[in-house]
């Protein structure tokens, strides 16, 4: 009777032992291997908001405010008054006349209450500094950029330049905003127009400046995992996000390439898209729209750019010794997908 009780036990606890070793193999085949630890890392981030700032310019200072603000907040200033409210430079007789009338606006005025009352900028500090720490992990000799927040009169989203990137917040006050829907934007466009779209946005627009498109990326395959590869930057900087909020679909446009990926890189192979240099072929798959016309309209705009992040992503899993510094840095398209085992 001893005996069978000391079987049972040793079967028991090797049946354990099984299904522990087993739960472990199943954690590490799911675990998501950019969710790394960075509590420890230092991100010094640093929000000026030339908003604010300006709209609390009266007109009888603009003589001696302006040459301050300028000095304050440097190249960004330029970048404001030239490329995004297009009043050119303070050179301009008539520059202090110009601004003003941008400042007293009453919709610009009440475009900076709207921004008050739509968008946190105490959680958006928060997830901007998360997203630096993950960039400070794996480029820890780069420099974070100074963030410059700004109202633009719904012009640009977001600019940069060496060591800055500047955002307008009135370009994400919710896909409902009367504002959006009286300039007659389309759905498609309004949809990605929201808070949560605000850090996705500025880190890739931050990887496009780090990480221009090479000159060899001519034909739509290049373009495609050029794409990737910015898409791939986010999934590290922002490892907790969905990956609809990080590409800017629907849950349905999401399910809609999940479901069709092998049948849209099938088509794309079959009908000799994907070494196409035609400039009108590559922007069909590529650039931003309602759906993507060679598909149905069920699908999204840049279905191109979500195959070619799923081509880096299968690089990124099949060659774990290569660091995400290389896989940016790394001009060859056809060799990353030639190593990547991608197989819809």
């Amino acid at each position: 009777m001893q005996f069978v009780r000391n079987y049972q036990k040793i079967f028991l606890m090797k049946q354990f032992f099984f299904l522990l070793c087993l739960a472990a193999i199943m954690f590490s085949c799911t675990r998501n291997p950019l969710k790394v630890n960075v509590s420890d890392v230092s991100a010094d981030v640093k929000i000026r908001h030339l908003d604010a700032d300006l709209m609390k310019l009266k007109q009888d200072q603009l003589a001696s405010e302006i040459p301050v603000l300028k000095h304050s907040y440097g190249e960004f200033f330029d970048i404001f008054t030239y490329r995004m409210i297009s009043i050119g430079g303070t050179e301009q007789e008539e520059f202090a006349e110009l601004l003003y009338s941008f400042i007293s606006d009453s919709l610009n005025r009440e475009l900076v209450q709207n921004v008050a009352a739509n968008i946190d900028t105490i959680k958006l500090r928060k997830e901007l500094v998360q997203a630096f720490k993950y960039y400070k992990h794996y480029f820890p000799v780069k420099d974070i950029p100074t963030i410059y927040t700004c109202i633009s009169g719904f012009n640009q989203s977001v600019v940069t330049a060496e060591n800055l990137i500047g955002i307008s917040l009135d370009k994400y006050l919710g896909y409902d905003s009367r504002y959006y829907k009286e300039l007659g934007l389309p759905v498609y466009k309004r949809r990605n127009m929201h808070p949560e779209k605000i850090v996705t946005d500025m880190m890739y627009a931050w990887a496009v400046t780090e990480w221009p498109k090479a000159d060899n990326a001519n034909n739509l395959l290049s373009q495609m995992i050029h794409e990737g590869k910015m898409q791939y930057f986010i999934d590290a900087m922002l490892p907790e996000m969905p990956d609809s909020l990080k590409i800017g679909f629907t849950k349905n446009q999401l399910d809609y390439c999940n479901k069709n990926e092998a049948a849209m890189w099938t088509f794309l192979a079959e009908h000799k898209l994907l070494y196409s240099t035609d400039r009108m072929s590559v922007k069909r798959f590529i650039d931003d729209g309602p759906y993507t016309s060679a598909f149905t309209d069920q699908s999204p705009a840049r279905t191109g750019a979500w195959l070619g992040w799923q081509v880096v992503r299968s690089y990124m899993k099949q060659n774990k010794d290569v660091k995400l510094a290389d896989l940016m840095n790394n001009p060859d398209f056809q060799s990353i997908l030639n190593q990547s085992g991608y197989q819809p």
